[in-house]
């Protein structure tokens, strides 16, 4: 898959930007339906090596957030099937045990622990990095599965929108406060991000928290998501010699309960057409699994490959300029050094 890509840095007119909009949505609803569904996964799959997915990986130490259903379920179960010892973070205590006792039925391995932890909130994830660090447990694999989209405007405690917290914030806040643990997993350590393919609709933009007044839940993912993309690349340039490996990835349109709950026409509309929870987590658990030297630091990989960032003409590319700014308000935020 290749990519050609238009900065504009001049000021759009308002008709100029809505046929912009315009164009991002329709190259990108058939660039997913050729790529993204379950279709999608099986053309693709051709080319896939089975002996990629062979490696057994125990004594390593795997963290994945929302794990409890949908990809991050499929995730953590593949992970537990190789020997590895997971550590499932999760908000909802009771979902959370029940996800453990069957991941530790289905693959016998009982080296499977459960953190609950509410992903929204700064002080909470702060919270559970601090519980790691007191064990000085090595982490070779994080996942930043855990991902929402909320239609209607909401504000947690701490006075951020739900969508950018759990999303942007707290996938931000959990990777560095990590990163420590990470270190002692080098040369080996990565961090996998759960983006999505809504980042070809949105270039990246400073409004974290979508202060227009006619709030719109799907455009704030794809910002949220195309955020994620842009950190990821930071962090790889940033600690490049931390022996840490920083990627990105697009799990494709899975049938998931979040998908039902959040997407309900989206999901009704490709009844049949989208990939399970299992091909959905094919990539995260390939990308966990590969020798680093395979993989690049810092891109983002779809089907077991690395994928475009930007869609042709998409005027995209060139917002990935303003995420120092980003990283600067995502630090005072989550009271972090820069």
């Amino acid at each position: 898959m290749t990519s050609v890509t238009l900065s504009v840095d001049i000021p759009l007119t308002p008709l100029a930007m809505l046929l912009l909009k315009a164009w991002r949505s329709t190259s990108f609803a058939i660039y997913g339906y050729m790529n993204f569904t379950k279709a999608g996964f099986l053309e693709h799959s051709k080319r896939f090596k089975p002996e990629d997915m062979e490696a057994k990986i125990p004594g390593k130490n795997c963290v994945v957030t929302g794990a409890n259903s949908g990809i991050g379920y499929a995730t953590a179960e593949g992970l537990a099937q190789r020997g590895a010892t997971v550590y499932l973070v999760c908000r909802n205590k009771e979902r959370g045990e029940a996800a453990l006792s069957q991941i530790q039925s289905t693959t016998g391995n009982q080296n499977v622990h459960l953190e609950v932890c509410d992903l929204s909130s700064v002080s909470e994830i702060k919270s559970l990095a601090s519980r790691f660090s007191k064990t000085d447990v090595p982490v070779h694999v994080l996942i930043n599965n855990a991902g929402l989209l909320e239609n209607n405007r909401v504000t947690t405690s701490e006075g951020y929108e739900l969508n950018f917290a759990v999303n942007v914030l707290g996938t931000y806040t959990l990777t560095e406060s990590m990163l420590p643990l990470l270190e002692k997993a080098a040369p080996d350590a990565r961090v996998i991000t759960v983006s999505s393919g809504g980042i070809y609709t949105s270039p990246l933009t400073n409004d974290l928290m979508y202060s227009e007044s006619n709030f719109n839940g799907a455009d704030q993912y794809a910002r949220n998501k195309r955020v994620q993309v842009a950190l990821t690349e930071k962090w790889a340039e940033k600690y490049t010699n931390k022996g840490i490996g920083f990627y990105s990835m697009h799990p494709g349109w899975a049938e998931t309960p979040g998908v039902a709950r959040s997407l309900p026409s989206f999901n009704e509309k490709l009844q049949g057409k989208l990939r399970t929870s299992e091909e959905g987590a094919d990539t995260l658990i390939w990308l966990a699994l590969q020798p680093k030297d395979k993989l690049a630091s810092g891109a983002f990989y779809f089907d077991r490959a690395e994928a475009p960032k930007h869609l042709k003409f998409a005027a995209t590319s060139g917002s990935h300029a303003v995420i120092d700014s980003v990283i600067t308000s995502l630090n005072s935020m989550a009271s972090l050094s820069a």
